[in-house]
Order: structure tokens, then sequence, then C-alpha cells
């Protein structure tokens, strides 16, 4: 019995603004009377031809849909749709084996190879590249990748252009943690005038979460004057000690509670009431340790009152309220507020507390004493928010 090679011919037309690829198949052939496979059938019929169509063909293809590819007669094996850096769309072959549809779009500026195999062998295989965006979206996201936060951190996202398909963004944002915490999206305008979005869970992060982010965005549209994403972003992190530091400011008192229980109880004074040097209240969020820094007056708006190097800052507001250390403050530490807007300690009380404290740790700042309540976007306000008040800032609600 003689055996020849099997042969895969391609032939590529234009047809209604698709790409047809055809293969011509010849098989292996045997002797026998009723039997064939391949070429030539048992009536002497040749084999039909695997016609395949791609829907975005050409150099300039519009990014931002789908892969499409349809098998014009019997059913599909196997597509794979490969991007220009090597990486693959995952996709799903119909119920009735005719199409395949990746799971995620066509990115902008990207190249794609489609390679097709039928369930009686056949093959094809195309090309086809999308246009190149006139605007890249890019993003900053916090917290950094291997960190280990607080209790009250949650992850942010900030866009470098506006972000008019909120729901589009949102969708491609996926969250998980280690144990199933429950959580929602909430979008905001950033204290920078940038377009945000933060993740942050029902209640306190459970000490020891582990979190992860994938951020699958390459291919999405962020909307009119906003521009394309062409990457995807991941960032991951693991919930800390537990522990909240509570400000009394009517009694003058910050207190750190470690796993509920109080570890120090120390003095401080903190904004002067009755006007723009009083505290904010409300829970806020350590948003960063920064040490040693030259805090002036002008940048906050309070003219020329104050030009200090001040040690042990502890930033809690995009507006400039801090815990630190307060030396020149000390007689009034433990029985009046007259600071202009932080929280004041002594050299020593300030050092304890900042060796302590994790970023990501609530601040709970309590009393009268102050000028309202910390504004949404004024560093990490979503904690004064109910939690039917904050997913209904999701996109998706």
């Amino acid at each position: 019995m003689s055996r020849t090679r099997a042969r895969t011919t391609l032939r590529t037309t234009a047809l209604a603004g698709t790409a047809v690829l055809t293969a011509a198949l010849t098989a292996c052939s045997g002797g026998g009377s009723g039997s064939s496979t391949g070429g030539a059938g048992g009536d002497g019929k040749a084999k039909p031809e695997t016609r395949i169509s791609v829907n975005l063909t050409g150099k300039q293809a519009k990014p931002g849909s789908p892969v499409r590819v349809t098998l014009a007669d019997g059913k599909l094996a196997q597509v794979t749709v490969t991007d220009s850096k090597g990486a693959t769309l995952e996709g799903k072959v119909s119920t009735d084996g005719r199409s395949w549809t990746s799971v995620r779009n066509a990115a902008p500026g990207t190249g794609y190879t489609v390679e097709a195999r039928d369930a009686n062998g056949g093959s094809a295989k195309a090309d086809f590249a999308t246009a190149a965006p006139e605007k890249v979206n890019k993003l900053t996201l916090a917290p950094g990748k291997n960190t280990t936060v607080g209790i009250a951190q949650p992850l942010s996202i900030v866009f470098d252009h506006p972000v008019k398909d909120k729901a589009a963004v949102e969708k491609a944002l996926k969250v998980t943690t280690s144990n199933g915490t429950e959580g929602s999206w909430g979008w905001m305008q950033d204290w920078s005038g940038k377009d945000r979005v933060d993740w942050r869970p029902k209640e306190y992060w459970k000490s020891g979460t582990k979190v992860t982010l994938d951020a699958r965005l390459n291919g999405v549209d962020s909307g009119a004057d906003g521009g394309w994403f062409v990457r995807d972003y991941t960032t991951n992190f693991t919930i800390g000690r537990n522990q909240v530091v509570k400000v009394d400011l009517d009694g003058h008192r910050l207190k750190l509670l470690r796993d509920g229980r109080v570890v120090r109880d120390v003095p401080m004074s903190a904004g002067t009431p009755g006007g723009e040097k009083a505290s904010w209240r409300g829970k806020t969020v350590l948003m960063s340790k920064e040490g040693t820094i030259n805090m002036r007056s002008e940048t906050v708006g309070l003219g020329d009152a104050y030009d200090k190097m001040v040690d042990y800052s502890m930033r809690l507001t995009w507006s400039g309220m801090y815990a630190h250390a307060a030396p020149w403050n000390a007689k009034y530490m433990g029985s009046a507020n007259r600071s202009s807007g932080c929280i004041g300690m002594t050299d020593g009380n300030a050092r304890w507390v900042y060796e302590q404290v994790q970023v990501g740790d609530p601040f709970e700042i309590e009393g009268e004493d102050a000028k309202g309540t910390q504004a949404l976007n004024n560093g990490y306000g979503e904690w004064n928010l109910s939690w039917s008040e904050w997913q209904a800032k999701s996109a998706l609600r």
C-alpha cells in the first residue's frame, strides 16, 4: 500500500470586508473498495475546501473589538491568535463549532497572526494589524507592588487622561483576595483634578489578607479625549498588623490600638478651632511616612505663618494635614488645640508613633474642634461614606 504526503494549499481573498482563507487539503489515500480519506471520497468527488473568515483585516484595522473567526463548513477544532509580542488572545469556540471569538479586544497598534484548524485537520492562517492610537492613557497605582500596608488602605488608580467610558474600564479591573473580601470600586476626581477610581472593602481589611489587582486594560478605550490603554497592569500587596490610631480632638489625646487593645496613649495638640487652622475630622488613612520635611504655610493658604523643618511627618491628607513632632507647641499638648491644622506631639512620642504605624493605617479623628469632615478625594476619604454610598460610586451599579 502506498501513501502520499499531505499537502496544504492556502488561498486568501477579500470578501465583504473580511479575510477569507481557503485550505485545499489532500490527506493519505488508501486502497480497498469504499474507503477514502482526504481529497477524494468513495464516489471520486473532491473533498470540500476549508473556508475561514476573520472580521479584522489589513494593516489599519479598527482596534477595540474582539477577534472573530468563522468557519464556512464543518467545525473548528482550534484557533490561536498571537500578537506581535508573542502573547495570545484567549477565546472560545461557539456551541455549534462554526465560530471562535476572543475574550479580549484587539489592542491598538498591534500586529496579530490568526491560525485556525478544523475538525478534519484543515488549517488556515491570516495576519492583520490594528491602527496606532492617537492618544495613549496611562495610570498610577497605589499601593506599590509587594508592599505591606494597614487595614484601611484602598486600591487607588489615578489616570493620566479623562476616563469617559468608566464602565468599560471598571470591567477590566479584577481584584482577587486570599479570603474572599467583599469590596467595591468607586469613582471620583482626584485632588490633582484627574479621574481616579478606588477599591475599598466593605469593612477594614483582615490582617494577613493577600490582595492582587489584575488590570486587563490593553485594548480598552477610555472614551473621548482619554485615549487607549496599550498595556495591562498588576500590583499585589499584603495587609499588615491590625492597628488603628484614634485621635480625640476635644480630649487632646492620640491612642494607638493594636488588635483592639490600647498600646500607647499620648497627649497632642491639634489645629486651632474656629477657622482654617482647625483640623479635619473623620476616618482618614495614613498616606505616607515622610520623615523630616520643610513645612511652609503659604503652600496651604495660610500666608507666612510658619516655615519649619518638621520631624517624623506622617501625611494624612493632600491638603497638608499631618501628624508630626511639634516640640514648639509642647505646653498645649494634652490641654488645647493650638496648631495650624496638624496633630502635634513631643519629639519622643512622635518618633514612637512614626516607628509603629504603617502606611494604610486608619486615623479615626473625632471631636467638635474641627472645620468639617475630610473630603472624599483629599487623600483617602472613602471610609467616611456608608457602604451603600460607596457602592453607588461604582460605574457598574
